[in-house]
C-alpha cells in the first residue's frame, strides 16, 4: 500500500515513498535483486574510503539456517511481523580502521548510510524495507562468532510488501495499513547557533 511521507518541501520521490512494512509477502527476493541492493550498499560513502559495515544476511528459501538463526536473535515483538519477511539480516561496523588500527569513531555512522543505500535501492526495485533495533546483541554476537571488533547496529527484515491480514497481532495489523506518517518539524531537527 503506498504511504506517500507527505513532506513540505519536494524530496525524491523514492524518500517519500519509502515505509516500514510489517507484513511481507511470502515470496522469495531473487538473488539479482538481493545482489543490487547490496552493490548500492558498498557504493556508499564512508570515513577514509574504510567501508567498514558487513551485512549477515540468511533468507528463507536459500539460506534458512541463517535466517533462523537471525530470527532468534529478534525481540518477540519483533518476531512477530519480521517472521513475515523473506530475508533477515544483521549489519555491523568494524570499530577500528583497517589502515592503521585505530579506534573509528565513525563505523556505525558509515553502516547506517550503507543501509540508507541499500534501502533506497530496494524501494526503487519495489521491495520493502523494516529496520529495528530490537533484538538481542548479545546472542547474535555468539550464534554468529562475531568478533568484538565489530558493533553491532540493527536487524533488518526485506522483502515485497505483504497483506497484513499475514499478521497475527491486530495493533500490528493497524500499525501496517495507518497511512499516518509523522515527522518532527524542521525547525525541531535543523539548528543554529544564532540567537
Amino acid at each position: 500500500m503506498p504511504k506517500p511521507a507527505p513532506t513540505n518541501e519536494p524530496v525524491l520521490d523514492l524518500i517519500r515513498e519509502r515505509w516500514s512494512p510489517l507484513a511481507f509477502e511470502d515470496r522469495p527476493v531473487p538473488a539479482d535483486a538481493l545482489r543490487c541492493v547490496f552493490e548500492a550498499a558498498r557504493w556508499s560513502p564512508s570515513s577514509s574510503n574504510e567501508q567498514p559495515w558487513r551485512f549477515i544476511v540468511g533468507s528463507k528459501d536459500s539460506d534458512p539456517a541463517t535466517y533462523s538463526k537471525i530470527l532468534e536473535c529478534i525481540v518477540p515483538a519483533n518476531q512477530v511481523w519480521a517472521s513475515t519477511a523473506p530475508v533477515l539480516m544483521l549489519n555491523l561496523g568494524a570499530r577500528d580502521f583497517e589502515r592503521n588500527g585505530q579506534p573509528n569513531p565513525y563505523a556505525l555512522y558509515d553502516t547506517g548510510q550503507a543501509t540508507v543505500y541499500l534501502t533506497l535501492q530496494a524501494t526503487a526495485l519495489g521491495l520493502g524495507v523494516h529496520q529495528m533495533g530490537g533484538f538481542d546483541r548479545d546472542r547474535a554476537r555468539v550464534v554468529f562468532a562475531i568478533p568484538d571488533d565489530y558493533e553491532l547496529g540493527a536487524a533488518i527484515a526485506l522483502g515485497y510488501e505483504g497483506d497484513p491480514a499475514r499478521l497475527s497481532d491486530e495493533k500490528y495489523r493497524e500499525r501496517h495499513t495507518n497511512p499516518t506518517r509523522v515527522r518532527k518539524a524542521l525547525s525541531d531537527i535543523v539548528l543554529s547557533g544564532a540567537g
